[in-house]
């Protein structure tokens, strides 16, 4: 062990010295220099075995001549799905944690020792590359709020090749933050430390949520920096770059197929690949071939049939995982037709977050001033998105082919598998009734109006006493009552964003010139601006009793409703205790007790940017059983943290501090 910790120490004190342009040395040095020192061999990831069919199937660009490891220059990359790139090596890469859970994937066991973090840091930050690995950028492109962007590709993620494990399973790997590429844009290619951190517990909180996503398997960090102006407000500072390895059966998505859009009605902006059917052909039958092999073999004769059946069950999948995401209460943030995944996973965690106060306009992007991609749109958004992709997948698939599985498909399936899991969030394990969806909507609207927590309400309903008389009711309801928004959290929530004099002169302006007003298109901004005014004033006038006994009766209501709609439920059982005991397992099987709130991840970002990854790898192993009644789920008084703002222990699973609703999410 003592000569593979010295071997390994001098492989990363060799790859520190690599000029930061490239990732290998050149031929020539190659020659006069041992192969051993020069290309580092691992120990534990030496079972990773890639077979990159992806780039065998898909046209592959290969760079325009250059000098040897100068850095990719943004360009057009038409013809080809792929171009060939390097990662940009860091100075002195750092593992800020590994998920298990995901490299188990790889065919992967646990870290053998900590020389491991150290190879993990080499190999996973792109200061070397695993023997098979084929570093490539893959080329897309997207509408972008709304609007065609034209090309965008991985201008901050790479390919490095496909890992096919002992047991037949085939999973791609990639390397988010790694350098330049030509798809990026002008940007450095880099991601920041707090980024990283926020993708990586995300992308395995929402796995073990049960939720169709893409993998985390490791984050490195470094003491190479970037500039960032975190808060877009003229204050840049420098910040760590940092390396997420991405796991996923392939991180193809609506846009790989918008490569071939001609000139946009609107923008004027053209896929890099107009013209080109014989590739869309070629990417269609990669796709189809390699991830739905079913539908492949069940309309092997018929090409448009095994397209529309294709992307019928795109369809399905992208209903249910958006369904997914309104039960837990996840804002994706950035629903660009980029973001998302041909295989119906949440793919690119940029900005996105949970919700904590149930508001069905939240807005998670401080880049979304429109709201386009707020929580309660999300379902719209993605029925959006995915007409986009019919129109992408011409004429392969007819257009009104399309549209008529859209239409026959994405709403029924939203709703049924939408209600369906909302009905085991409720413990409604007996019947299903017609009006299960109006009591949804109703707790729904309670939530809304007494300032609800949206996980801890969930998960607080699978404790309400169903006798009608239970002694236990007016404990119950106190408890309820401290998931409502105090009056301080409302204020706070509806301060106006607006100076007064801006919002007076803004109203002048729709008045004498609505034309003018009209086309700078803060309309929607204005009357949430007016809204919270209107707010803001009926609360000063309200006090802390007042609000508590408004909030009571609207929950009495709901919850005699509900109480009734149990007592149907009831009926259809054998055994009372059996049926009782039956609706809390399903309860506690549904309604996450853990989720990765905003201000948990700020806590754990703020201690990693001090040198300290406890924090991170303590969050990610409380994300790993988020639900009670899994085995090894951390009780109350192991889940605690010391709160950032104040420094008092605080249970992750408490309602969020004040501080929290002053976060402002962005990705860098």
């Amino acid at each position: 062990m003592a000569a593979y910790r010295a071997a390994l120490g001098a492989l990363l004190a060799a790859a520190r010295l690599l000029p930061l342009g490239r990732c290998r040395p050149s031929p020539a040095l190659r020659s006069t220099l041992s192969g051993a020192a020069m290309e580092p061999a691992p120990r534990w990831l030496a079972g990773l075995r890639f077979d990159n069919r992806a780039l065998r199937a898909l046209p592959v660009e290969a760079p325009p001549p250059g000098p040897e490891g100068a850095p990719s220059a943004p360009r057009p990359v038409p013809g080809a799905c792929f171009t060939r790139v390097q990662p940009t090596p860091l100075r002195q890469p750092r593992l800020v944690a590994l998920s298990e859970p995901a490299l188990a994937l790889l065919g992967l066991g646990a870290p053998p020792a900590r020389e491991a973090e150290a190879e993990a840091a080499l190999f996973f930050s792109g200061n070397a590359l695993l023997p098979g690995a084929e570093p490539a950028a893959h080329c897309y492109c997207g509408h972008q709020f709304g609007q065609f962007a034209g090309q965008l590709g991985d201008g901050a993620a790479m390919y490095l090749g496909e890992v096919c494990t002992a047991t037949g399973e085939r999973w791609e790997l990639q390397l988010k933050g790694a350098g330049p590429t030509p798809f990026s844009r002008q940007a450095d290619g880099r991601k920041v430390l707090r980024s990283s951190i926020r993708e990586f517990l995300c992308s395995e909180a929402m796995f073990h949520l049960g939720i169709p996503t893409t993998r985390a398997g490791a984050c490195v960090t470094s003491e190479s920096t970037v500039v960032r102006d975190v808060f877009y407000d003229g204050n840049p500072k420098y910040e760590q770059c940092t390396v997420v390895l991405r796991v996923a059966s392939t991180f193809i998505r609506f846009g790989s197929f918008e490569i071939f859009k001609s000139a946009d009605e609107h923008t004027g902006r053209a896929g890099p690949s107009v013209g080109r059917n014989d590739i869309r052909v070629q990417l269609l039958d990669y796709v189809i071939s390699s991830f739905y092999p079913e539908i492949q073999a069940a309309h092997a004769s018929n090409n448009v049939q095994r397209n529309a059946a294709f992307f019928r069950e795109v369809t399905r999948r992208t209903a249910r995982m958006v369904a997914e995401w309104q039960c837990v209460g996840f804002c994706h943030g950035v629903l660009n037709t980029d973001n998302m995944s041909i295989l119906g996973l949440t793919i690119d965690y940029g900005p996105f977050g949970f919700l904590d106060r149930y508001d069905p306009d939240h807005v998670c992007n401080a880049s979304d001033n429109t709201g386009r991609y707020a929580y309660s749109k999300q379902p719209e958004v993605c029925r959006w998105n995915l007409r986009k992709l019919a129109e992408a997948l011409q004429p392969e698939l007819p257009l009104e082919l399309g549209e008529a599985i859209l239409a026959d498909e994405f709403d029924a399936e939203f709703q049924r598998h939408y209600l369906q899991k909302m009905r085991r969030k409720l413990g409604l394990v007996q019947v299903e009734l017609e009006e299960d969806g109006v009591l949804v909507s109703k707790l729904l609207e309670t939530m809304h109006l007494t300032g609800a927590d949206f996980t801890n309400t969930f998960y607080l309903l699978s404790s309400f006493p169903v006798e009608p008389e239970s002694p236990g009711l007016a404990e119950f309801l106190a408890r309820l009552m401290e998931q409502c928004a105090s009056l301080e959290e409302l204020r706070l929530a509806f301060r106006p964003q607006m100076d007064p004099r801006q919002l007076s002169m803004m109203l002048m302006l729709a008045q004498s010139n609505p034309q003018l007003f009209a086309l700078m298109g803060t309309r929607a901004g204005i009357a949430r601006e007016l809204e919270r005014v209107e707010q803001q004033s009926r609360l000063e006038q309200l006090s802390a009793a007042d609000l508590q006994s408004r909030n009571q009766g609207h929950w009495a209501d709901w919850l005699q409703a509900y109480r009734a709609r149990l007592d149907k439920d009831l009926e259809g059982a054998r055994d009372a205790a059996a049926w009782q005991a039956e609706r809390v397992r399903v309860m506690h099987a549904n309604n996450p007790k853990y989720v990765l709130r905003n201000y948990i991840a700020q806590n754990a970002i703020e201690a990693a940017e001090r040198g300290d990854f406890s924090e991170v790898r303590r969050v990610l192993k409380l994300l790993e059983t988020p639900y009670h009644c899994e085995a090894g789920a951390a009780t109350d008084a192991e889940a605690t943290e010391a709160d950032g703002a104040d420094g008092r222990q605080r249970s992750y699973s408490s309602k969020p501090p004040l501080w929290a609703a002053e976060l402002c999410v962005t990705s860098s």
